[in-house]
């Protein structure tokens, strides 16, 4: 069954609609038709079973049938602080990252972000795109949010919400995420940051306040990882032993 993503606003007690993009999606490339049920989403958290009521080229109308009680997303919300990477490999990044149920992803400039990206990020209206068709795949239940970006100060302010911060850092040796999360014992951990840096990494400078943060800066293997895949690596770690891959929390 297909599924579809449109804001609460045009929900009433019985009907939905769905615009843009999709209306075409629905009748040119899927080839649906009136009566053929479809899954519906409000953007929420709140999913429906719909049945196509009448499409145009405008939008599609849907009768709302019933709420489905799935809920797809993990227990714990991992936030990743990602150092700006060049070309698309940002566009990699979020749509494996949304695949394996991130919760939010903020392009984070560093000392070693290329010169040429800061100031010249503007492509969050791509990357939403990317989530959005990401999540649909992936049977989400929300869209993760991709944010602005922020400078490495702002972030540290930023990490004093965390029960836990992951730092993958190519000079660590010994302790990795498992060793991390045993340090912390009992405390409930609900709510991750990971931070990874760019193309060439986070300075020693920043690793120390990271630290100051108190940050777990571990190791994700003896090989070393590409920034596009150190991200996605670090957040299949913890959804493995915190969250629902695998089976674990289910």
């Amino acid at each position: 069954m297909h599924k579809f993503f449109t804001p609460k606003e045009t929900f009433t007690d019985t009907h939905a609609i769905i615009s843009g993009d999709d209306v075409k999606h629905i009748y040119r490339v899927l080839r649906l038709e009136a009566g053929e049920k479809i899954a519906i989403n409000n953007l929420e958290g709140k999913e429906y079973l719909g049945e196509i009521e009448e499409i145009t080229k405008q939008y599609v109308k849907v009768k709302i049938v019933e709420e489905l009680g799935c809920n797809n997303e993990s227990n714990i919300n991992i936030t990743l602080f990602q150092g700006l990477p060049k070309s698309t490999k940002m566009d990699l990044i979020v749509q494996k990252c949304t695949e394996l149920g991130i919760r939010k992803i903020i392009p984070l400039i560093t000392n070693r972000v290329d010169v040429k990206l800061k100031g010249e990020f503007k492509k969050l209206d791509r990357l939403h795109r990317i989530a959005l068709e990401a999540s649909k795949q992936s049977k989400r239940t929300i869209i993760p949010d991709i944010d602005e970006s922020v400078e490495f100060g702002s972030m540290i302010d930023m990490l004093g919400n965390m029960d836990m911060i992951v730092v993958p850092y190519e000079n660590a040796t010994g302790y990795g995420i498992r060793n991390a999360i045993s340090e912390i014992g009992d405390k409930t951990i609900k709510n991750i940051a990971i931070v990874i840096g760019p193309e060439g990494g986070l300075e020693e400078y920043e690793i120390d306040n990271l630290k100051k943060s108190g940050a777990h800066i571990v190791t994700l293997g003896p090989r070393i990882l590409r920034t596009e895949t150190a991200g996605f690596t670090a957040v299949s770690l913890l959804q493995y032993e915190l969250g629902d891959i695998g089976g674990n929390n289910q």
